[in-house]
C-alpha cells in the first residue's frame, strides 16, 4: 500500500490537497484504497458557484450543474469544459434515461425535465396532485425508463413560497409515460441521494436528515420493499461501481462494499462534496462535484451508471 497516512496530522485531517488518503481512525489493514484510485484527486475548475448533479450519458462525456448560476455544464471526454444550457430550471439531480435524454431534477418550477436532442426540453411531471412538490433533488433511472427520484424541502432564494405544500419528505417514482408520480417511501426523513443496481433489483436511499442510508429491495416498477440500514452516514449524490462498491458525498467521498463496510476515504479540498460519477471513454475517471469547484481521480475500477 502507498504510504497513505504519511503527514496526516490528526484524524479526518491532510496537507496535501490533491492526496488521496485514508481516514486515520479506520484501521490502515481494512482499507482497499490501492485497488480502487490509480491517481491523485486533481481540480478541474474553481469557477462556479455550487456544482450539483453529476451524470455520464453513453460516451463518457459528463454533465453537471451550477444550480445558483442556473447552468448545466459539459465536459466531455477530452477535458474540455463548456456551457451546455443557460436557463437550466434551477437543476440539481440529473440522469440519462434508456432513450438518451439528460433528466433533470429542475427545481425553480418543481419538475422534473427531460431534455432531448438539440436542447429541447419535455417537461415529464410538474405537479403532485395539484400540489408542488418540495423540490425534486436527486434521481435514479431503471432500464425500463422509469424514474426514482428524492423531494426533501430545501427553502430555494428563488422561490416566492416559504413553506412546503407536501406533508413530509418522501421518495416518488414515475412511471412511463405517466403525469404524475406515486410515493415508494415514506419511512425517511429528509431523503437526497439515490442510486439502484444495474441489475435493478436493489435501490439505496441516503436520508440525509437522519444521516443513515437505507437499502431496498425493487419488487417491480415503482414498488420497493425490505429496507435494511445500509450504512450510519448520509449522503448528497451516490454512485456504484462495477463490484458494488457504494461511493458516498459530504465530507469528501467515503466508499463502502456491498455489505457496507467502510474501505476506502477519498478526500477532497473543498467544504462540501456534493455529487459524482464515473465518466470518460474507459468509465474509469471519477469525476466529483464539491461546492466551488470540480475534481477528478482516476480509478482503478469502472462506473456501471
Amino acid at each position: 500500500m502507498k504510504k497513505l497516512l504519511a503527514g496526516i496530522v490528526c484524524a479526518g485531517f491532510w496537507l496535501s490537497a490533491g492526496m488521496v488518503v485514508a481516514q486515520s481512525n479506520v484501521p490502515s489493514a481494512f482499507l482497499d484504497i490501492d485497488s480502487l484510485t490509480a491517481g491523485d484527486v486533481r481540480v478541474v475548475s474553481r469557477q462556479f458557484s455550487f456544482t450539483e448533479g453529476a451524470a455520464v450519458d453513453r460516451k463518457g462525456n459528463i454533465f453537471f450543474t451550477d444550480q445558483p448560476n442556473n447552468r448545466i455544464w459539459e465536459y466531455d471526454v477530452k477535458g474540455r469544459l463548456s456551457v451546455f444550457l443557460d436557463s437550466a430550471g434551477r437543476s440539481n439531480g440529473m440522469y440519462f434515461d434508456p432513450r438518451g435524454r439528460l433528466v433533470t431534477c429542475a427545481d425553480e418550477e418543481e419538475q422534473l425535465w427531460a431534455i432531448g436532442p438539440h436542447k429541447r426540453v419535455s417537461v415529464l411531471m410538474k405537479d403532485y396532485g395539484g400540489r408542488r412538490l418540495n423540490g425534486p433533488n436527486d434521481l435514479w433511472i431503471d432500464a425500463g425508463g422509469g424514474i426514482y427520484f428524492t423531494d426533501p424541502y430545501y427553502q430555494r432564494p428563488y422561490w416566492t413560497r416559504t413553506k412546503p405544500e407536501l406533508e413530509g419528505e418522501k421518495v416518488f417514482y414515475l412511471a412511463v409515460g405517466a403525469a404524475q408520480p406515486v410515493v415508494v417511501a415514506d419511512d425517511v426523513m429528509k431523503p437526497n441521494g439515490i442510486v439502484g443496481t444495474p441489475d435493478g433489483r436493489y435501490l439505496y436511499v441516503a436520508d440525509i436528515g437522519a444521516g443513515k442510508t437505507y437499502k431496498y429491495r425493487i419488487d417491480g416498477k415503482g414498488v420497493l420493499s425490505g429496507r435494511v440500514l445500509f450504512v450510519s452516514q448520509g449522503s448528497d449524490g451516490m454512485t456504484l461501481d462495477e463490484r458494488g462498491n457504494v461511493y458516498v458525498t459530504g465530507d469528501g467521498v467515503t466508499v463502502y462494499d456491498s455489505a457496507g463496510k467502510k474501505i476506502a476515504h477519498i478526500p477532497v479540498p473543498e467544504k462540501w462534496t456534493a455529487n459524482l460519477c464515473f465518466g470518460g471513454k474507459d468509465k474509469k475517471t471519477l469525476f466529483i462535484t464539491a461546492s466551488e469547484g470540480i475534481y477528478i481521480v482516476r480509478m482503478r475500477v469502472r462506473g456501471v451508471e
